[in-house]
């Protein structure tokens, strides 16, 4: 037997989870790719994705990648989110 709000629960769990471990991707990828051409960092992001197990629409990747090849500082993943 469940009780009322647990799969609510376990989503915002599982979304918290998510929202971890993009932000720990960025974070990687904003430390390391300061400053580099546009694409590596799109590269760079995307395989850091795949290592986390993380897809995300194009629209998000792009603001992302945008993000980092302006050299901007670190910020919360859920500015990007939509």
């Amino acid at each position: 037997m469940t009780t009322p709000g647990t799969g609510d629960d376990q989503a915002a769990e599982l979304q918290e989870a998510r929202v971890e471990s993009l932000q720990a991707v960025v974070d990687r990828v904003l430390s390391w790719q300061e400053s580099a051409p546009e694409g590596t960092v799109r590269e760079e992001l995307d395989k850091a994705l795949d290592e986390v197990g993380l897809d995300l629409d194009d629209a998000t990747r792009e603001r992302i990648v945008e993000h980092v090849h302006e050299g901007a500082e670190h910020t919360d993943v859920r500015r990007f989110l939509s």
